[in-house]
C-alpha cells in the first residue's frame, strides 16, 4: 500500500492533517483534513492496535491508529481512502437525521420498506394495514402518546410475524432447530443471540426491506453455530448471507432517519 508523505499545502490551505485543533473531553482529538477541494473534521484516537482504521457513521469520520504508527503511515493510508471517505460522507449527509412520529394523520414510516401514511381516527383500538397507509383507530385519537403505544404495539406484532420464520429458515441451513425469537424495544442493537441460543431482534427492524432484516436474522442464527465474532463466525454469515457488507452498510445508513417512536 502507497504510504506517501503528505504534500505541502499552498498559502491558506490546510495540510493532510492540522494539529491546531483543540481536544474535545470524552471524544478523542477532534482534527482537519484536507481531501481534495474539501475540509474534514474527524476524530482521531491512538490504541492497542495493529491496524489503522476508518469509519464513518452519524457522528462524521473516525481514525483510529496504533499507539506507535507515524504521521506519514496514516496520512497515506487516508489519501488512499479518499474517494470512498468522500463518497460516504455525501450518503452519510444524504440520509437525513431522525424525525418524531406525533401519531398524528398524514405521517409517515417506513414498513418493510415501503412508506405508509398514518390515517388515525376514533373507534375500538386496532391498526389495519391498507395499501400504502395504516389506519389506527383509538378510543381516544387526541391523545397522541396512546395512538404511538398502539402503533408499536402492532409494529412488534408483525416483526415477530415476519421474523421468526426466517430464522427457521436460516437456522434450517445450518441444520439447526428453529430457535426461540422474541421482539425487543432495542434502538441500539439490532439483534442478539444469547448463550441459549434464543433470538432477540429490534422491532425496528420492520422499517427496512426484508432484504435488510434478513441479514440481522442470518447474523444472529450464525452465531448459534459460533457464538462469536471470529473469522469462523463470519464465514457462516457469508454462507447464510452472501451480500451480508452492502446489507450492513444500508441498515446503518436507513437508520440515521428512522422516525422516532
Amino acid at each position: 500500500m502507497d504510504r506517501r508523505a503528505a504534500e505541502g499545502a499552498l498559502p491558506g490551505q490546510l495540510t493532510l492533517f492540522d494539529d491546531a485543533v483543540p481536544v474535545v473531553a470524552g471524544a478523542g482529538t477532534r482534527r482537519l483534513l484536507q481531501l481534495g477541494a474539501r475540509v474534514v473534521e474527524y476524530r482521531f484516537t491512538r490504541s492497542r492496535r495493529r491496524t489503522i482504521g476508518i469509519s464513518i457513521d452519524a457522528s462524521g469520520l473516525a481514525v483510529r491508529a496504533p499507539l506507535r504508527a507515524p504521521w506519514h503511515e496514516i496520512e497515506g493510508f487516508v489519501r488512499d481512502k479518499q474517494r470512498w471517505i468522500l463518497a460516504r460522507l455525501d450518503e452519510w449527509a444524504a440520509a437525513g437525521r431522525p424525525r418524531a412520529l406525533i401519531g398524528a394523520s398524514g405521517e409517515s414510516l417506513p414498513l418493510f420498506g415501503e412508506e405508509v401514511v398514518l390515517e388515525v381516527g376514533a373507534g375500538r383500538a386496532r391498526v389495519e394495514h391498507r395499501d400504502r397507509s395504516l389506519y389506527i383507530a383509538c378510543p381516544e385519537p387526541h391523545r397522541r402518546g396512546a395512538v404511538r403505544e398502539l402503533l408499536v404495539r402492532w409494529l412488534k406484532a408483525r416483526a415477530l410475524e415476519a421474523f421468526a420464520p426466517r430464522a427457521a429458515h436460516y437456522a434450517a441451513r445450518l441444520a439447526r432447530a428453529a430457535p426461540p425469537v422474541a421482539i425487543s424495544n432495542a434502538k441500539t442493537q439490532w439483534g442478539v443471540c444469547t448463550a441459549r441460543g434464543a433470538i432477540r431482534l429490534s422491532w425496528r427492524l420492520a422499517h427496512f426491506a426484508p432484504r435488510l432484516s434478513d441479514y440481522v436474522v442470518a447474523h444472529e442464527v450464525a452465531h448459534l453455530a459460533e457464538l462469536n465474532h471470529s473469522n469462523r463466525f463470519w464465514k457462516v454469515v457469508e454462507t447464510l448471507y452472501p451480500e451480508w457488507r452492502t446489507a450492513r452498510e444500508a441498515l446503518e445508513l436507513g437508520a440515521a432517519s428512522l422516525p422516532l417512536l
